[in-house]
């Protein structure tokens, strides 16, 4: 553990040190933000608690390089029989550790290891100060098969754009990998949305093909609108592997309109999540349940002052293995600052 705490630092440390060397004499401030968490979630009746840190920083080399880093520090505190004291273990994990080179707003180029772009959760919703229900959705295994992250090298841009819409695309592959922080398969993947600016509305797509072990294909698709009219924010997804295949579908609605509790309302953001999941043909670490399962969720997001975020959830599952009930309760903390002081001319 303390082994994965000082690589952690080292590179950490190497970022905010060799980076700023260029961009801070051009005015390009490299940064550092970090979000600390605590998630208490019972499932079951059984209760593990789970205190998170998640360092970030973002360092541009001039106008064209950006090199970006992430990894999370975890700990699981749980019993292991309901009648035994807590038990604690801590471990890291370094989500992506990339390099990029903007080549205008068509083309990027991006080396390292990155978070898999299938379909919208993993980049856009994952990290625990933005995901607005901790617990994960059914099928995020599909197509995110070795945790979320992939070694190797990736496009993405933009192909053209008009005043009503937008056409994104991102392609990559991934190296297979077993070297310890850097787990990785084989794989290559594209993804492609539009994005409609007057609606507030992007559809896409997604696949990817698994070259290792068994080859396979998955697919996918997703929906993000924002309403004009109305204070709420709709997300779905869909995947197909193999192994298994399912949706999610969530909404989040904020009181923003004059109400008679009071202003303190703005801050509050009500969310509920339904999915389905369907079994497939199993496989070795495919990450998905061995069972048919359907999951409702329901809670709520309050912003506290500070950039501090207080949620808690209900959820029941209902499934081929067993009905449980599931709690979360969890609080985030979110700060940015400079990695370097500012200097006064």
């Amino acid at each position: 553990m303390w082994r994965t705490w000082i690589r952690a630092l080292i590179t950490l440390a190497a970022l905010n040190w060799v980076a700023p060397c260029k961009s801070h004499a051009q005015g390009e401030t490299p940064l550092i933000s970090a979000n600390a968490g605590f998630i208490s979630t019972t499932t079951g009746g059984q209760t593990n608690l789970q205190p998170i840190l998640n360092p970030v920083v973002v360092a541009p080399i001039g106008s064209k390089l950006l090199v970006e880093g992430s990894y999370e520090f975890q700990g699981f505190v749980a019993r292991p029989t309901p009648d035994s004291p807590f038990d604690a273990q801590y471990f890291g994990s370094l989500f992506y550790l990339q390099m990029d080179y903007i080549v205008n707003r068509h083309l990027t180029f991006v080396a390292g290891r990155f978070l898999t772009p299938f379909n919208i959760y993993n980049e856009r919703f994952s990290p625990i100060w933005i995901n607005p229900l901790q617990n994960a959705p059914l099928i995020f295994g599909i197509g995110t098969r070795t945790s979320g992250s992939s070694d190797g090298a990736m496009v993405r841009g933009v192909v053209a754009a008009r005043s009503g819409w937008e056409w994104n695309y991102t392609a990559f592959f991934s190296a297979g990998s077993s070297v310890h922080q850097f787990q990785s398969g084989r794989a290559f993947g594209t993804r492609s949305g539009v994005f409609f600016p007057n609606i507030r509305l992007e559809v896409g797509a997604s696949y990817e093909r698994f070259l290792q072990n068994l080859h396979n294909n998955s697919t996918g698709a997703y929906l993000s609108w924002q309403p004009n009219r109305v204070p709420i924010d709709i997300t779905a997804e869909y995947a197909h592997s193999p192994q298994g295949s399912g949706y999610w579908v969530e909404a989040g609605y904020q009181f923003k309109q004059t109400n008679p509790l009071g202003p303190w309302m703005h801050n509050l953001i009500g969310i509920v999540r339904v999915q389905q999941f369907f079994k497939g043909v199993p496989q070795p670490n495919d990450a998905l349940l061995n069972a048919n399962a359907q999951v409702a969720e329901f809670g709520f997001n309050y912003f506290l002052p500070k950039t501090v975020r207080v949620n808690a959830s209900y959820g029941r599952q209902f499934s081929d293995a067993g009905n449980f009930n599931q709690w979360t309760f969890g609080v985030t903390k979110r700060f940015t600052f400079p990695a370097i002081p500012a200097r006064n001319n």
